[in-house]
């Protein structure tokens, strides 16, 4: 390893709400000799609280997580300390999830099931400039991005039916007519190319649009 590259090592902060999965990374990370960690955080508040003492070149960011989740927490990093690099850690092979967090300003999106293959990799990809999105999720991106996008109203919907919710339900909770929930549901279909509302719930979250 180049000495000068030691001298410097890349300041990683690693966010995440699980502290078993937390720790096996900050222990790959302390293993490198050019890498060393700046702080880690259980939740998007916390990392926001804790990035500016911690000055982190790279901040790897679980997406799913209580209170301030990783999109909000990616988009206030992004937007007030525009230096830092961004890794998502994720389960989530989905092309909407992806999108909202690499829209939100992250540089890398990285699947947990490849953290001890890739990691270390992509860490130092991003913090070369460079972005990391695994093959898979770019083929997701690719497939869906002629598509058309579900609008808030849908996906709230779609959210409500998820939940166990019948149309009539789902009316008065929104304060909208059975008619205009049955319509909305009816472009929902469409737009995810299915035929009726289980097979819209199970394409939804398998794409990381609604959360089951």
């Amino acid at each position: 390893m180049d000495d000068s590259v030691t001298a410097n090592p890349i300041r990683v902060m690693v966010v995440d709400d699980h502290p078993m999965l937390r720790d096996g990374v900050v222990g790959s990370i302390k293993r490198q000799p050019d890498m060393v960690v700046a702080a880690e955080a259980g939740d998007g508040a916390g990392a926001i609280a804790a990035i500016e003492a911690a000055n982190p070149d790279v901040v790897l960011m679980d997406l799913q997580m209580p209170g301030v989740d990783g999109v909000e927490a990616i988009q206030t990093i992004s937007r007030t300390y525009p230096r830092v690099r961004i890794l998502v850690l994720t389960t989530y092979v989905g092309d909407a999830k992806a999108l909202r967090a690499l829209k939100a300003g992250a540089h890398g999106y990285l699947l947990k099931s490849a953290m001890r293959t890739d990691l270390i990799d992509a860490i130092r990809a991003v913090h070369g400039g460079g972005r990391h999105i695994p093959p898979e999720v770019a083929t997701q991106i690719a497939v869906h991005a002629i598509g058309e996008a579900l609008t808030e109203r849908e996906i709230e919907i779609l959210s409500l039916v998820a939940a166990g919710n019948q149309n009539k339900q789902i009316a008065w909770r929104l304060g909208i007519s059975e008619d205009t929930v049955k319509a909305h549901l009816k472009r929902v279909f469409a737009k995810l190319g299915v035929a009726d509302r289980t097979h819209a719930v199970t394409v939804a979250a398998k794409r990381g649009i609604i959360e089951l």
